[in-house]
This record gives structure tokens, sequence and C-alpha cells, in this order.
């Protein structure tokens, strides 16, 4: 157990690191280094987005039933650090969108791939999953420190090199004594789709997650700009930044005893309402103190919906499922979506930066009035 607790907590810290790196701070890459428009970075980033979705949806499933699942995390950090160079010698508009797309039908690949695993080992290897995911907290605040020291000195265009580094990490991570049970060849029938959506209470809980992570759109996306548009240099904004993580960190180290005997549907209402409150804060507060003070919510809005789900799959599916329900999870709860409000955050940021939280908070909604009904639909008996 203990072997694949700590490989599961390298390899989340590993790749986390590059997503520490990838997700705040790849916008504002493209508008410094690239010379693009809010509106066109943010148009790369929601093509990268939708080209996430549609990976995880149909290529991520079919070749986790082919392929060894340790075999696959070997190959995806090898192809990212390849496709990762494709940034570096074109500056146009269109030869981003290409780059992009290239890069995001492989490198977010990994981060379903991880959470499978961890899925897969809660069953197989009885591992704490709480405790190996707070490892890729610990992995995406560092990167947040990283990347906010090295713009502060070396500016946006150094941004593309600490994430080549980090993509090495994730390499060596990967190759790092993987576990047995990981280098077995995977069952090769593929889990059809329409058989996890006659899980009604997955098909409720894949809604909730589509409306509360989506909404996390224009924090993602726009957070560091905001946080520039604030006044806030690049080493406070990373340091900012990273008060989020560290809230999640400290959530998840504790999420496995703390959530043991909570439902999975009050998990998610108490995130959706955490989510209105934040988005909304942001949009009447545009000040620092209230951003400082909204990042500790990201331990709910965040990590509280996502270890909702993950219980939910341990409960709902068999360890040969779990990779293509979380496939369906990371392509629509995590890409479609939230490419989706990228593209409505990037016009309503333009407008007013704080609109486009405003309408964040409008989108999660319809998620606490879900959650009551999972409640009562499906979770009315006590947990023993």
């Amino acid at each position: 157990m203990y072997k694949a607790q700590n490989w599961l907590s390298l390899n989340f810290f590993a790749f986390f690191f590059t997503w520490g790196i990838f997700m705040p701070y790849w916008t504002a890459w493209l508008i410094s280094s690239k010379g693009l428009t809010v509106e066109s970075a943010s148009t790369v980033i929601a093509v990268g987005l939708l080209v996430r979705s549609f990976s995880t949806f149909f290529i991520f499933p079919t070749l986790s039933s082919k392929f060894p699942i340790g075999l696959l995390m070997k190959a995806f950090a090898l192809l990212s650090v390849v496709l990762l160079y494709l940034f570096i010698p074109f500056d146009s508009f269109y030869a981003m969108i290409l780059a992009m797309t290239l890069f995001s039908l492989v490198y977010p690949l990994m981060l379903p791939l991880t959470e499978s695993i961890g899925a897969i080992m809660m069953q197989s290897e009885r591992i704490h999953y709480g405790k190996s995911r707070s490892f890729g907290s610990i992995g995406y605040t560092i990167g947040l420190l990283v990347i906010g020291a090295v713009t502060a000195y070396f500016g946006e265009e150094a941004i593309i090199y600490v994430m080549f580094v980090g993509c090495l990490l994730v390499v060596a991570a990967t190759f790092y004594r993987t576990p047995a049970s990981l280098q077995e060849k995977s069952e090769t029938t593929k889990v059809p789709f329409r058989s996890l959506f006659q899980s009604k209470r997955f098909v409720i809980a894949m809604i909730i997650c589509v409306l509360i992570q989506g909404a996390h759109a224009s924090y993602y996306n726009y957070g560091f700009l905001y946080l520039q548009h604030l006044g806030v240099n690049n080493t406070w904004s990373g340091i900012i930044l990273n008060i989020a993580v560290i809230a999640e960190i400290i959530f998840f180290a504790m999420a496995d005893r703390l959530m043991k005997n909570v439902h999975v549907s009050s998990m998610f209402l108490v995130a959706a309402m955490a989510s209105i409150v934040r988005w909304t804060l942001l949009f009447l507060f545009p000040n620092v103190w209230v951003y400082i003070f909204s990042q500790l919510l990201h331990s709910l809005t965040f990590g509280l919906a996502h270890f909702a789900f993950i219980r939910l799959l341990y409960q709902e599916f068999s360890s040969r499922e779990i990779p293509a329900a979380q496939g369906i999870y990371a392509s629509l709860g995590m890409g479609l979506s939230t490419a989706l409000l990228t593209f409505a955050g990037g016009y309503l940021y333009k407008e007013t930066p704080g609109l486009a939280f405003l309408g964040m908070a409008i989108v999660v909604l319809p998620a606490v009035f879900l959650s009551l009904y999972m409640r009562k639909r499906f979770e009315s008996t006590p947990i023993k």
C-alpha cells in the first residue's frame, strides 16, 4: 500500500506542478510573449479546452481500455514535452491555435488518467485518495510560487521554459517505480458510455460538476490578469493565487476523515453555495483583500466538489468502469463547460472585469437545486 501511495503522491505532485503554471498563467503568456489580445488569447485557451473535452471523452477511454494504464502515463508525459515545443517558433494567432490543439490532445489526458488511478487504487490498494491528492495541491502551490518569482525577475516570457522543466519532472515521475498493478494489460472491452449514464445519480452529479467546475473558467483564465488590474505585482500575485491551493491542500489532507459520513449530495450543496458566494464577492468588491478572502473558498468550490465526485465514482462503478467515467467528468465537467464559459467570460471581462465573475455565480445557481434533488431522490437514508 505504502509504495503505491507514495508513487501516486509523486505523480500528483509532478503533474499539478505543471498545472499550476498552465492554468493560471498561459493566457498571460499568450498576451505578453505572442502579442495576442485578451479576446484572441481567450479564444486560443477555449479552443484548447474544447479539444481537451474531445480527447478526454473519446481518446482517453479508448486508450485506457486497450493499454496498461502505467504505459499510458509514460507515453502522455513524453508526448507532452515534444508538443509543448510547438508554442515556441510561431507567433501568429492561427499558429497558436494549431499548437494549442495538438498540445491539448495529449497533455490534459494526464489529469483524468491520474485521477482514475487514484480512484482505482482506492479499491485495489486501499490507498487514501485525499492524502495523495493533497500532494497534487502542494505541487500546484510550488508551481505558482516558482512561476510568480520567475516572472517577477524575467517577465512572462519565461513561463514556457518553467513549463518545460515541469513536464520533464512529470516524465521522471511516471518512470519511477511504477506499481506492478498499473503495468498489467487492461481489459480490451471498451466500456460503453450508455451503461454509465444508466446511473441517474451519476448523471445528476455530472450536471452539478459541469456547473460548479465550469464556473471556475473566469478564475482560471483571468484571475492573474484581474490581480494585475487591481495593481498587484507578479510576485504577490503568485502568493495570493497560492492561498486557494493551500486551502485546498488542508481540505484534501483531512477530507477522508471529515467527509467519511457525509452524503455526496450534501458536499455538492455546500460547494455550490460557496461558489455563488465566492464569485459574487469578486463582482461586488473589486479589491485585493476580498480577493484574498475568496481564495479560501477554493477548498469548497473546487476541492469539495471534486472529492464528492471521486467518492461517487468509488460508490457507483467498478474499477473497469472508472476510467471511462473519469474521462466523461474531465471532458464535460473540466473541459467543455470551462471552454464555453471561457468564451463568455472573455467577453464579459472585456466589458468589466467583475462581470466575468458575476456570470459564473449565475451559472452555478441550478446546482443548488440539483443537489437538493439528489439528496431527496437517492440519499435520504443515513450513512452507516
